[in-house]
């Protein structure tokens, strides 16, 4: 459950940490236009810390934490998180500094989204493997 926790923890500091690098960078290049910046932070708040505060609870109430399929929701999602969410800073920097975006920030974002996937399935086997069984838990 502690990992859980910190995952949670470290993503609200990760997304803060994105948003004010947003707002510091576009006042800084005096950029108005769109950029992925814009919402890298909402991105790692909502899917990372607040995400990650709901695992805490469902952990608590079916001690998933134990399984094997648990953990590898845990490292599937959270590599596939990082790996989106770093890929939408670089991007968003590149459109802040004018550079052109390439096929392969776009390719490994979606090999990120694919891990998310992955971790997600991970995590549904685990939830439906510690529901209680019989007719008495319907």
């Amino acid at each position: 459950m502690k990992k859980v926790y910190w995952a949670a923890l470290s993503y609200m500091v990760l997304g803060l940490a994105a948003g004010l690098y947003y707002r510091e960078l576009t006042k800084a290049q005096e950029f108005t236009g769109d950029t992925q910046l814009a919402v890298a932070h909402t991105h790692l708040l909502a899917l990372g810390m607040l995400f990650f505060l709901v695992v805490l609870a469902l952990d608590k109430a079916f001690g998933l934490a134990g399984d094997r399929l648990f953990t590898l929701f845990f490292w599937f999602y959270n590599s596939g998180l990082a790996l989106t969410a770093a890929m939408m800073l670089v991007h968003g920097t590149m459109t802040v500094f004018g550079a052109e975006s390439s096929a392969a920030i776009s390719g490994i974002a979606g090999l990120g989204h694919i891990l998310i996937t992955v971790g997600l399935v991970h995590l549904f086997l685990a939830l439906r493997k510690a529901l209680p069984a019989g007719k008495e838990a319907r």
